[in-house]
């Protein structure tokens, strides 16, 4: 065992061993420390950069059905003590919705009937609905779009906004602050029951919680190859513009409608995904998303296209953000300076989640669609709560997933 291991007689010694320090790593890590655990996190990286600091930082529980709503839910209520107690920036903003055609309005209003008197959502003040629909008049009021572009939209209110850029930041340091160890540029090599193998040495572990996203194939190939898991590649953007007003709340378009499974669930999703594909069939093969939030210095993210595979190339083709950059010229009226550009990366699959203990006190994590940051803390909640609530018994195999099909797959949240 290395020496910066053996600091004492238990120093290797931990209840909670989580491998990857992304927003599900950290929220395992979050889970134990809440329940008196001993907790350490290793992160080969000198912190982490993969999906969940490349993404819009859009919480969007909404939107989501099944297992994907429940746990959205969860992590809504765990952004909002983070972000009171570990300093996150959020805001509390919902997400705006523009409707431009007949059937995005129509897509609207079946999912306001569906989500009238649910019963599972946070209660909201007198008067207001999980699903506000909004007037042409009322959607043009609340963003920079040029006059006359809109029939309508809605607001969904329980969503929120973060910043990725600052987010895992904070909540690392919180967990620090109060007695999680972390070990930053430390590669592991193996994880069996018991214990993990890094470069610096091996750990002991009561529990083991895998959460690395894509690279679950690189520790378990057998589970990635079984259930399908591939790399889903995408392209994003940060630009600057001249908007006739602030993005007070993240938006989402017509395209965004055919990926979230609660619009996608929808009767009306169907006519609409005709159109959009007829219309637009270089968009379509771009798989897009097309939706933006606005960072606390005034800047936009602009995305998102999507591409799978075993392995995503590094090549980003040009245009792919030629695309993005018109459709945002077309929406807002003003031409987009580019600040910067990235490739994400994130673990896709036919569930939407990996929720599996491979081996016996060894658990994997990971959202397995774009939905990590909306759902991940909900997630890592659900997977520790597993082992340090319940009496024992292992969940040997996964949960039967909701079925979603490619276009209800949506960009990194």
């Amino acid at each position: 065992m290395s020496a910066g291991l053996r600091t004492g007689p238990n120093a290797g010694r931990y209840d909670l061993v989580v491998v990857g320090g992304g927003v599900i790593g950290l929220g395992a890590a979050y889970a134990g420390l809440r329940r008196g655990l001993r907790v350490l996190v290793i992160e080969r990286g000198a912190e982490a950069n993969g999906a969940s600091v490349r993404n819009f930082g859009h919480l969007c529980v909404t939107p989501q059905t099944g297992v994907a709503r429940r746990h959205g839910l969860a992590a809504r209520e765990l952004w909002l003590r983070l972000a009171r107690d570990a300093g996150v920036w959020l805001r509390e903003s919902g997400t705006l919705v523009v409707a431009r055609a007949a059937d995005e309005l129509a897509v609207l209003e079946e999912l306001a009937a569906a989500r009238a008197g649910a019963g599972d959502a946070p209660e909201l003040p007198r008067g207001r609905a999980e699903v506000e629909l909004l007037d042409a008049a009322a959607i043009a009021a609340r963003l920079p779009i040029p006059a006359g572009s809109a029939l309508g939209g809605a607001l969904l209110p329980l969503d929120l906004q973060a910043n990725p850029r600052q987010a895992l930041t904070a909540i690392t340091a919180h967990l620090r602050e109060r007695g999680v160890a972390f070990r930053f540029r430390t590669a592991v090599g193996a994880v069996e029951p018991g214990r993990v193998v890094t470069s610096r040495g091996e750990v002991a572990a009561e529990r083991i919680v895998v959460a690395t996203n894509h690279d679950v194939d690189q520790l378990f190939p057998e589970v990635a190859e079984e259930l399908g898991i591939v790399r889903c590649g995408l392209d994003m953007l940060r630009v600057s513009a001249e908007l006739a007003r602030p993005l007070d709340a993240p938006l989402l378009t017509g395209w965004s409608l055919l990926r979230y499974s609660g619009f996608a669930a929808t009767p009306a999703v169907t006519a609409l995904r005709e159109r959009l594909h007829g219309e637009r069939p270089d968009l379509a093969a771009l798989d897009l998303n097309q939706m933006y939030t606005q960072l606390p210095d005034g800047s936009l993210i602009v995305g998102d296209t999507h591409y799978r595979g075993a392995a995503v190339t590094p090549f980003q083709p040009e245009a792919a953000a030629e695309a993005l950059l018109e459709e945002f010229e077309t929406l807002f009226g003003a031409a987009p300076r580019v600040l910067e550009r990235w490739q994400g990366v994130y673990a896709s699959a036919r569930d939407e989640f990996l929720d599996l203990e491979a081996r016996p006190g060894v658990h994997l994590a990971a959202a397995t669609t774009g939905i990590g940051m909306t759902t991940g803390l909900g997630l890592a909640e659900h997977v520790v709560a597993g082992f340090a609530d319940a009496a024992p018994g292992p969940r040997v195999r996964p949960q039967t997933q909701t079925p979603r099909t490619r276009h209800q797959q949506e960009g990194t949240r």
